[in-house]
């Protein structure tokens, strides 16, 4: 199921920058974060949806490339997403 607008916009104001941000790393992480989540929750339910697990792999590799982005250029800020989210222990 896909992300309700009001899920969408508490999620960009937690992780924004500024006011007017919704495109920054950390917001484009945390809103593929939440996805994969969903998704995640939908395969236990629906083991065989393999077009779905094709899409989920692109999230998965998508986010990756973004957290490498965001470890290069702000050390500090990705060590800070990574507690907020929870994806690293």
């Amino acid at each position: 199921m896909a992300m309700s607008k009001t899920r969408k916009q508490e999620i960009i104001k937690e992780f924004q920058k500024s006011k007017n941000d919704v495109g920054s790393t950390e917001v484009q992480i945390a809103l593929l974060t939440e996805e994969i989540n969903n998704l995640t929750e939908h395969f236990k339910t629906h083991i065989h949806d393999y077009h779905s697990k094709r899409g989920l792999q692109k999230m998965v590799g998508r986010r990756k490339k973004l957290l490498n982005y965001l470890k290069d250029t702000d050390v500090v800020s990705y060590r800070e997403l990574i507690k907020k989210l929870n994806l690293r222990k």
